[in-house]
């Protein structure tokens, strides 16, 4: 199997979250920058599917120069080479970044059995890019896969549905996006961040199209805050404790 697998850099999604002044971006001062959740999952996949199958793994990101990093972390924990689509770092839109993916899967002339993405980006939580690329290649596309392998020829793609799971058998090539817990990803070991050292990144620097899609801007989701009241000391909070227990429904 020939499999490609696009990630994204995104900012640490363990750090605290704030947005620019125009709302339209975050703000990445003081974050460090890792590959979203589902799409390391979805390097895994590729990763897996190749020791079973054979052929060859590639990993593709479109972002600034500093984004070959993340590429080295794929690599380092498997997959074989890299593809990066260099931009000046901000954020394009769905229609133009699906294109410029279309546009690096041609010029890298490998006809690939199977596209992996993660089900949404961690930073914007966008969903659009799979289908967009998938539509333009003219390929069935499964989305929010849980479990995937390949049987007869043909991928099994599981969704998870309440009480339920939904089951597809798609012919391949094919696009589908996997989320997180299909697989639990492997950690980088020191031998395999050497390796992904020499392996091999092609880079492309492709114009950023005409904006067609805009974003007006970016909401933090809502957050319960957190509060401590002291009932008192020793004995004297008892009767405090008493009531709080009762309102609750426990006395």
């Amino acid at each position: 199997m020939n499999i490609l697998v696009c990630v994204k850099r995104v900012p640490l999604t363990g750090g605290k979250i704030t947005l620019t002044a125009d709302e339209r971006a975050i703000q990445t001062r003081h974050l460090g920058f890792t590959v979203s959740p589902h799409e390391e999952c979805g390097a895994e996949e590729a990763i897996r599917l190749v020791e079973q199958h054979g052929g060859t793994s590639t990993v593709l990101t479109l972002g600034p120069p500093e984004a070959e990093e993340q590429l080295r972390d794929m690599m380092a924990i498997g997959v074989d080479q890299g593809l990066h689509v260099v931009t000046d770092g901000s954020e394009w839109d769905p229609q133009a970044t699906a294109a410029a993916i279309v546009e690096a899967i041609g010029l890298a002339g490998e006809d690939y059995d199977l596209i992996l993405f993660g089900n949404e980006s961690a930073d914007a939580g966008n969903y659009q890019v799979a289908i967009r690329v998938a539509h333009a290649l003219q390929r069935p596309c499964v989305v929010g896969v849980k479990a995937l392998s390949v049987q007869d020829g043909q991928l099994r793609c599981e969704q998870e549905m309440p009480g339920r799971r939904d089951v597809y058998l798609v012919e391949m090539p094919a696009v589908v996006t996997v989320k997180e817990g299909i697989n639990l990803p492997r950690y980088p070991s020191v031998p395999g961040r050497m390796r992904a050292k020499r392996k091999p990144v092609a880079a492309s620097q492709p114009p950023r199209p005409e904006a067609k899609l805009e974003m007006v801007r970016l909401v933090l989701p809502e957050t319960s805050s957190k509060q401590a009241e002291v009932l008192g000391h020793g004995p004297e909070a008892a009767p405090a404790v008493v009531e709080i227990l009762q309102q609750i429904g426990v006395m």
